[in-house]
């Protein structure tokens, strides 16, 4: 039996408590079809809309963790924090953490650990940039940032990898069906390797919208997307959680 899709909205730095009706309308979207979906709000809305989605099919997931699990960093949110708000998935090693924050892969694999030890399932981004990629870098890259990112306290865990390279994120590009499907196989093999007991659903992220999402999640190896503004409004999300039918 194939795997449910994971449909993953990553709301980033976007919405109000007047978003909450999306993530009821979402929710009411998610009780007719297949796969599982999941809302990535900002912290603040966390709690309150854990209370608009009780009851029904769609959970919740922090955006980023502190690799402490207390303590004196103003400004910071802890895994067992995002636990108590009503997470249960959270996103480590985002792009835009990587390079906005300028995250390496040490640090990455510190949150996965604490993340595991609150209860957390993450999901582990990696990617290459244009840069790298035009420099025939990608699977060096990729390995890198698995082996490094990916402690080895997931062994026995449920986690989840999402492919996302950065040249595609917010741009309206997308990598191509061989791209894609090139990198997905890479996860995989590093993943059956490293861990042969897991069982990882594989996303894809970068510029995810209606129009090519049903493509994408049939391409080979793909067990979901990590979607970005598309996700904000039901008009665009709701085809993306049907194409993962």
């Amino acid at each position: 039996m194939p795997q449910r899709h994971l449909i993953a909205a990553n709301w980033k730095m976007n919405g109000l408590k007047a978003a909450l009706p999306v993530a009821e309308a979402i929710a009411d979207i998610a009780r007719n079809h297949t796969s599982e979906v999941v809302i990535f709000p900002p912290a603040t809305l966390l709690a309150p809309m854990q209370k608009v989605l009780e009851g029904s099919p769609v959970k919740l997931g922090g955006q980023d963790c502190h690799y402490m699990d207390g303590g004196a960093y103003t400004g910071d949110i802890s895994a067992a924090q995002l636990k108590d708000a009503g997470a249960s998935m959270v996103i480590l090693g985002h792009s835009e953490r990587r390079h906005g924050h300028l995250e390496p892969c040490e640090l990455v694999a510190r949150k996965v650990r604490t993340a595991l030890r609150a209860g957390l399932t993450p999901i582990i981004c990696i990617g290459e940039t244009l840069d790298q990629r035009k420099a025939g870098k990608t699977v060096d890259i990729l390995t890198k940032q698995l082996k490094d990112s990916l402690p080895d306290e997931l062994e026995g865990q449920e986690f989840h990898v999402s492919y996302e390279p950065v040249w595609a994120i917010g741009t309206g590009m997308i990598a191509s069906d061989a791209q894609i499907c090139e990198a997905i196989a890479l996860v995989r093999t590093w993943l059956d390797n490293r861990f042969p007991a897991a069982t990882p659903k594989l996303l894809y992220g970068g510029s995810v919208k209606p129009s090519n999402a049903a493509h994408v999640l049939k391409l080979s190896g793909v067990g979901g997307a990590l979607v970005g503004g598309a996700s904000l409004t039901v008009d665009e999300f709701a085809p993306i959680i049907a194409a993962g039918d």
